[in-house]
């Protein structure tokens, strides 16, 4: 029987690629600290560490909640020196903010067994859970860096190195968080593991399109909210988009208050970028959330445009609007180009146990007996899923709620595996 989950030489790169993005960004966070420091510019200083802070133990907080949740697993046991360290001091790492960089190290000693046939279903296991670490450390930190970069400048009406890079390093945080969490769900595709080299093109420039428009539908709202800000500082948006987190009702997290938390990212999240969280079909919530954001977007530079000082805004003001229309209405397109050449639409949730893993072959069997109505796009034959495998649920879940183009029941009896294909 195959394993579903492999890891391999480009996840062990991905963890790589985090590491060096991690280090580079806290370098760049020094600098930029220090340049705001030397300059006199303390109001900036402030914010920027104020930032770093809260989104360090923001992260720091759903780091261990779910490692804590991992070691009280029936049958857990540390598998490297690292992670026994953490099972017995993760509180304190986490305290001091060093959690996550013990993740990292973490992953690089799992992922270099694997690498040699050891512990790969760990290995996946722990680079998942940091992929989604560094989602929501990208968009509680890096991003409102960006804003806050990209509003100094305008508001000084001229661009510094020091903003430059940390502009050039914060689109990179982006780029890395986005491309290693899309790759992070393609793990939970049956076929992932399956790719010749057509599907392997396939899988390169699904995430080339991912990529890009994300980047292209983040960069015009962070410019619509970095010009607002420098007419009118104080703006609070979160109401609606925390409201509508709470009614998706969600079931991420094992707590009560650890489910508020989780929610409330994701409203921090939709601020800049959508995020799926619900099983189903999602056209018609993403339709809503496009809209409101182009609504928003809109006000914000209408409002702008109205109160802006023209002396100083008219020799660049019409390029930038039509940049960011550009970008906003590229990025749409390409989004849609991605759901209708590159997502695999899985209409059966990932099995948990054998019995599962039966249904799961039959209905593979007797699905593709069935011509009509397809709704796999990257299928090639039945997939067995072992119960052995270690499994991350966390990133499960996503998975589920960003392939599945409808929800099936989990409890199928195999006596009505006909009726699903009616």
């Amino acid at each position: 029987m195959e394993a579903h989950f492999k890891y391999s030489c480009v996840d062990f790169f991905m963890t790589l690629f985090g590491v060096g993005s991690f280090f580079f960004d806290l370098g760049a966070d020094i600098w930029s600290a220090g340049e705001f420091y030397l300059d006199g510019d303390y109001h900036w200083l402030g914010l920027q560490l104020s930032l770093i802070f809260l989104s360090s133990i923001l992260v720091h907080i759903f780091s261990w909640i779910w490692f804590n949740n991992d070691t009280l697993e029936p049958g857990f046991k540390p598998e490297t020196r690292t992670e026994g360290w953490m099972v017995k001091y993760g509180f304190v790492f986490h305290i001091v903010q060093l959690g996550l960089p013990l993740r990292y190290i973490v992953a690089i000693e799992l992922g270099s067994m694997a690498l040699k046939g050891d512990q790969s279903g760990h290995a996946i296991y722990r680079t998942c859970d940091l992929s989604m670490l560094r989602l929501f450390e990208t968009f509680a930190e890096s991003t409102p860096q960006l804003t806050l970069m990209v509003y100094i400048v305008i508001q000084n009406n001229k661009a510094e190195n020091f903003l430059c890079v940390k502009i050039a390093l914060c689109l990179f945080a982006i780029t890395g968080s986005v491309v290693d969490y899309h790759r992070s769900m393609r793990s939970f595709v049956p076929e992932k593991n399956k790719l010749g080299y057509s599907s392997s093109v396939v899988y390169f420039l699904s995430s080339v399109v991912y990529f890009l428009w994300n980047l292209l539908l983040i960069a015009p709202r962070v410019g619509a909210v970095a010009l607002f800000t420098s007419i009118f500082p104080p703006y609070i948006g979160l109401h609606f988009l925390l409201l509508w987190a709470w009614a998706q009702h969600t079931d991420f997290m094992e707590s009560g208050p650890g489910e508020w938390l989780y929610r409330a990212m994701v409203a921090l999240i939709w601020y800049f970028s959508w995020f799926n969280v619900a099983e189903g079909r999602t056209m018609g919530r993403s339709l809503i959330y496009h809209t409101f954001m182009a609504a928003d977007s809109g006000i914000l530079l209408g409002t702008w445009y109205w109160y802006r000082v023209p002396l100083v805004t008219d020799h660049y003001v019409l390029p930038l609007l039509l940049a960011l229309l550009a970008s906003y209405l590229l990025g749409l397109l390409l989004k849609v180009t991605y759901y209708k050449l590159f997502h695999p639409k899985i209409w059966q949730p990932l099995p948990e146990t054998e019995e599962s893993n039966l249904q799961m072959r039959c209905l593979f069997l007797s699905e593709s007996s069935n011509s009509v109505d397809r709704d796999v796009d990257f299928r090639s034959g039945p997939t067995v899923y072992p119960s052995a495998v270690v499994v991350n649920k966390r990133m499960r879940t996503l998975a589920n709620n960003f392939y599945s183009s409808a929800s099936t029941p989990r409890n199928l009896n195999l006596n009505e595996i006909e009726m699903v294909n009616l």
